[in-house]
């Protein structure tokens, strides 16, 4: 079984690889390579440095990654395990296995997902970090996104002076049911045939996800990870600069029991783990677009 485990941890690799293309995390810097035991460390994420233009004057400043050298610890997804019998497995005329493989891996990348967006997504409004307010017509009792607020996104990017290239906007699905029925021309030109992807909006490339973080109505702060949201909170759309978000994949491990091995029960089991971050190397260049009172 350890050369059909390996085949079918590379199987899952390829397919969550195949899973985020298209997505939101698709094209990021990535930072594999450097975690080790499923750790990375800030100072592989690297530092920018000032650009010095007709510099007459030596030595040259440098730049230090003082305090920067913080160890992250990969999040841990494993999935639950699933059981299969032999008699299952004589019975089906698919390849239940297989099938049971890809969903597993289909899990996995749905929570990660949920997780990176939850992390890109910024704390707090900011001056480094905007978080806007819809102002379109009331909708569901609530301001509906309009493209004017995407706009005022833009402006408050082209004054942080964020580079036009590497800009995502990932629309919740309050927002985009909005563009959808109360902006014609963003319907009519909704889906890029050649990209697979809503067509870009105002120098963002624009994408569309389902779990979106939530906020705090009036005080625009980000609820924690996980919880339910209460009456006052609501879905975010995030935008932020590509090149300034990392992510980061460790060890996949699958663990699987025959059930040759059981013979009371006669099952397969089946389950696997998988480790991932997502993190934005600084806490700039994030944005979010939060419904108003309607």
């Amino acid at each position: 079984m350890s050369v059909k485990q390996e085949i079918w941890i590379g199987e899952v690799l390829r397919k969550v690889s195949t899973l985020e293309q298209a997505t939101f995390l698709d094209g990021l810097p990535d930072y594999s390579r450097y975690a080790n035991n499923n750790v990375i460390h800030m100072t592989y994420m690297g530092v920018e440095p000032k650009v010095l233009i007709n510099n007459s004057t030596y030595p040259l400043p440098t730049s230090a990654l003082a305090n920067e050298d913080i160890g992250l610890s990969l999040d841990k997804y494993q999935t639950e395990v699933t059981i299969i019998t032999d008699d299952e497995l004589h019975a089906s005329a698919s390849d239940r296995m297989s099938v049971t493989r890809d969903m597993h891996a289909g899990a996995i990348t749905k929570e990660k997902l949920k997780k990176a967006l939850h992390a890109i997504a910024p704390a707090k409004h900011t001056k480094e970090t905007p978080v806007l307010i819809t102002t379109g017509p009331e909708v569901d009792g609530r301001k509906a996104l309009k493209r004017s607020d995407i706009i005022q996104l833009k402006k408050a990017y082209d004054q942080l002076e964020v580079p036009l290239e590497g800009r995502r906007l990932v629309l919740c699905p309050d927002h985009t049911s909005d563009l959808l029925e109360l902006d014609q021309k963003f319907a009519n030109h909704y889906y890029d045939y050649k990209s697979g992807r809503i067509a870009g909006l105002y120098g963002f490339d624009v994408y569309e996800y389902g779990a979106a973080p939530y906020y705090d109505q009036e005080t625009k702060t980000k609820k924690a990870f996980g919880v339910a949201p209460g009456a006052k909170d609501v879905p975010a759309s995030v935008a932020f600069y590509a090149p300034y978000v990392a992510k980061a994949s460790g060890e996949t491990k699958m663990y699987f029991s025959e059930a040759k091995t059981n013979p009371r029960m006669q099952e397969n089991e089946i389950n696997f783990r998988q480790y991932s971050l997502v993190i934005p190397k600084k806490q700039m260049y994030l944005g979010a677009i939060i419904s108003g009172k309607g």
